[in-house]
Order: C-alpha cells, then structure tokens, then sequence
C-alpha cells in the first residue's frame, strides 16, 4: 500500500521556507521502514538565513527588550496550542520516532509544560545588590547571550526542543535550531505554532538538514553567541570545539552509563518495575537509561529470576500498537545494539532473558528484542558502554563501599538511583555517586522540567531544565554605581 507522503517546511524569520538549493530530506518510518514525510536539506546558506534573521530580531527588532512578562505570555499562549493540538502531535512524534503513541503523548505533554514553566518564569529572573566600600552601590543583572544555536537529537525531538526553545525564549535571546533528520517533525509543527502563538518573526528558526551539512553550518556560525547540543560525546567534542574557536559558551549533554544500586533492603515490588521502565522507555534510547542495575550479592538471584519473567513477557512492536516497546530510530542503530549482543555472547556474559517481536511486525522495521543479562563482569562493554537501547547489564556488589565505586566506575555521570529503607545510608550513597541527578527510592519525575538536568565526567557540562536552565542562558552583568 502506498504510503502518503507530507512535506514538511523549515521555519526561517516567521515563514516557513525551503531550502535554497531544493534538496528535501525523506522521512522514514522506524516501525515499517516506509517513507512518510520530507523536509528540505537546508545547508549552510539556508542556516545563514536563519542567523541572520536571529540576529535582526535580537539587534534590532527588540526581542530581549520586550517586557519579560510579555515573553511569557507567548510561551504560555504556545503551551496551550500544544495542548490544543496533542492528538496530532502525539501521533507525529510517535510515528517519527517510532516510539509507542503512549509515551510519544507524554513528550507532547511534557513539551507543554517546559512552555508552561517558562512562561510563568519568564518575569522572575532577578540579580543582586553587593556589598561594597562606602559611597559604592553595586548589582548583578542577568541579560541573554543573544543568538543561541541550537541542535536536537532525534531520541526525545519535542521534550529537548521544548526545554531549550523555553528557556532560552524566556530569557530574550533569539535561536536558531538545527533538530535530527532522523526525526524532526514535531520540532517543525510546533515552531509553526509558536508563530501562531504571537512569536515575532525571527525569534526562533528551524533548519532541517543533515548534521555533516546544517549542523556543521550551524555549529561555526561565527555570528552565535551561545550553543546548546545534546548529543554522542564524539559529536559534542565537534561542537565544543566550534564553539572555543569562537569564543562563545555551551552546554553539553552527553549521554551517560546511568546506575540503579539496589540494595538488600530495597522494596522490590516498587523497585523492580520502575527499573524495568527506565531501560526500556524509548527502546532504551533514553540518555538517562538505567543501563546498569547494581544488586547487592545476597539478594542477586531473587532479583534476576524476577527480571527473567518481566523481560521474557516484554513484546516490541509498531509504534501504533502501543506495545511495551517500539523499534529503534534506524538500521545503524539496530546494528549497533545488535554488535553488543554479539560481542556478550562471544565473551560469555549470561543472558538472563530476552523479549520478543510482535510476529506481525514490519521485517522493515528496526525491531529488537529487550534483553538482560548478568552476572557481567565489570571489564565487559556492557558494563562500560552506552548501549543506546533495550539492554540492561545486571552487577552483583558486595557492600555499600564497593556498589559506590562500581556506580562511579564509567566515563559518565548523568542520573543514578538508589534503592534502599535505610534513609542514612541513602543519603551517604546520593553524596557519594558522581551524577547530575541522583534519585532515592525512584527514578525520574515525569519530564523533570522542574529539575536541573547535566552530567559529570563525559556527560557533559552545563545544566538545563528548571531556573538553572535560565543562568545557562544568560549573561551575568555587574553594574557598579558612585553616589558619594
């Protein structure tokens, strides 16, 4: 049956554009491989466009000096129509990145609500008044950076385009975005409605393309003053470096190798199921994913014969089937989880078990199994690398000191949690794990819009999310006064 096919457009100073050679981008489908939609290929003219326009509504046409107040009334007025139109961009968001309709709903949600949370924080970012020498009146104002560039990756397009969009708007600067041709489409609808929304022409532009061709434009653009990227470590090297070579500032998000350290006393009816949720939400393509699940030895069999029957029960499945799990983004990344599994197997680490495929499922789709395994040994890939899909590395510890140094064992540090009744031990642990974000007797908080969000190690630097976001995205001035 042939598949109908929408053209998408960018979004270049209040219009929606095509690129000016005419190239398009298609669009394919993870759960069935068919080609759905396209986008243009912008390149580095077009992203030259969108900079310029950027930098006109930020210099010129007074974005940062509209009343902060005002800001947020567009922010909060544009988290309404996204309200307004959840059906259709749920439905886009799942069908775009195959994940199943119920969490693509629940990133339709969430995107709502980072609009929401800086709307209403907009007129609420304060400075300081300093103590100084006699006669001296000092103070702290935060102003933006100006033209933020921004690129967007294709696990979570309208949660991390709602959550740097948001704060980055609130604050006045102006954005230019690049999101993932793998999956971009929410990213574009809802740029449209933020122009719906009252947004002024300008403000925030969106380029589709390739990231070795927009990304790359983008990233070098001598004209930012700020870049954002949530990506691979080797990609944020790439832009961490654009960025120093023009003296500009940036926040990186980078992935982690994220522990769950379940201790001997932990209560495994709540446990185990959110567990199971943080490894295979968005078939574990998840930055945050609870890759490594930490038991404390005694208790080590009990707690892999009960991921045993959870995991053989799983079922992956087309996104519309709103099964437990979706397929991948694409082949490469199929391949990529497919390599692990190879490689376990070659070594001799012990699958626990493995889920299935919905037997009515596409053979063009990019379908795999979610899997466990365990004991791994530490010297295994799969207790050091990031999978980037449904695969969860099961380590048993001996005690409180050893499950510490296992957590802090990796090159990342983004999200652990901690299982436990003991509160003093719980806190002793959430001190000791090098993370961003630490959780006790739970894992993740819905979108988390409230909660600053970065890494340590190779997770990155810099923090989103929350009021941080707003420091993030702006400049810190000290203005010092003589009166005598």
């Amino acid at each position: 049956m042939q598949t109908h096919i929408t053209h998408y457009e960018a979004v270049i100073d209040g219009k929606l554009a095509a690129s000016v050679t005419g190239g398009r981008i298609e669009m394919v489908c993870p759960s069935d491989g068919q080609i759905f939609a396209t986008v243009p290929r912008c390149d580095a003219a077009d992203v030259g466009r969108a900079v310029v326009a950027a930098r006109r509504a930020f210099d010129k046409d007074g974005w940062p000096a509209t009343p902060s107040v005002e800001r947020g009334r567009i922010l909060s007025r544009l988290s309404s129509l996204i309200r307004e139109n959840e059906d259709e961009l749920a439905a886009l968001e799942s069908r775009d990145t195959g994940k199943p309709l119920r969490q693509g709903r629940a990133d339709i949600v969430a995107a709502a609500r980072y609009f929401e949370f800086y709307g209403g924080a907009a007129d609420k970012v304060t400075g300081e008044t300093l103590p100084v020498q006699t006669g001296f009146l000092a103070m702290t104002l935060r102003e933006p950076h100006g033209v933020v560039g921004s690129v967007v990756p294709w696990n979570y397009p309208a949660q991390i385009m709602a959550r740097v969009a948001g704060a980055a708007l609130a604050m006045g600067n102006t954005l230019v975005m690049k999101p993932a041709e793998d999956a971009c489409l929410s990213v574009v609808r809802i740029a449209e409605l933020a122009l719906e929304a009252g947004l002024p022409a300008g403000v925030w532009n969106v380029v589709t393309g390739l990231g070795e061709e927009a990304g790359a434009a983008l990233s070098n653009h001598p004209e930012l003053d700020f870049l954002t990227f949530t990506g691979s470590p080797e990609v944020g090297t790439l832009i961490q470096t654009a960025a120093a070579k023009n003296h500009i500032g940036c926040t990186l998000e980078l992935g982690g190798k994220s522990p769950q350290i379940l201790f001997a006393d932990a209560d495994l009816e709540a446990a185990l199921p959110v567990v199971l949720n943080a490894i295979i939400q968005n078939c574990g393509q998840t930055c945050s994913a609870g890759s490594r699940l930490l038991v404390e030895a005694s208790h080590l069999d009990t707690v892999m014969e009960r991921l045993r029957q959870s995991f053989r029960a799983l079922v992956s499945g087309p996104h519309d089937r709103d099964l437990d799990l979706g397929p991948l983004i694409n082949a490469a990344q199929a391949r990529r989880v497919a390599d692990f599994a190879e490689d376990a197997a070659k070594a001799g680490v012990p699958l626990i078990a493995e889920g299935t495929v919905a037997p009515d499922s596409s053979q063009h789709g990019f379908y795999v199994p979610a899997r466990v395994y365990g004991p791994v040994p530490l010297d295994a890939r799969l207790a050091r690398e990031e999978v980037f899909g449904p695969v969860l590395a099961v380590i048993p510890f001996r005690d409180e000191a050893e499950a510490v140094q296992i957590a802090n064992g990796t090159e990342y540090g983004l999200v652990a949690g901690v299982w436990t009744r003991d509160s003093a031990r719980a806190m002793r642990v959430a001190r000791a794990v090098r993370s961003g974000q630490v959780f006790v007797n739970g894992y993740g908080a819905g979108g988390g819009v409230e909660l600053p969000f970065g890494g340590f190690k190779k997770s990155g630097h810099g923090r989103e999310k929350g009021f941080e976001a707003l420091r993030e995205f702006s400049a810190l001035k000290t203005i010092v006064v003589s009166h005598g």
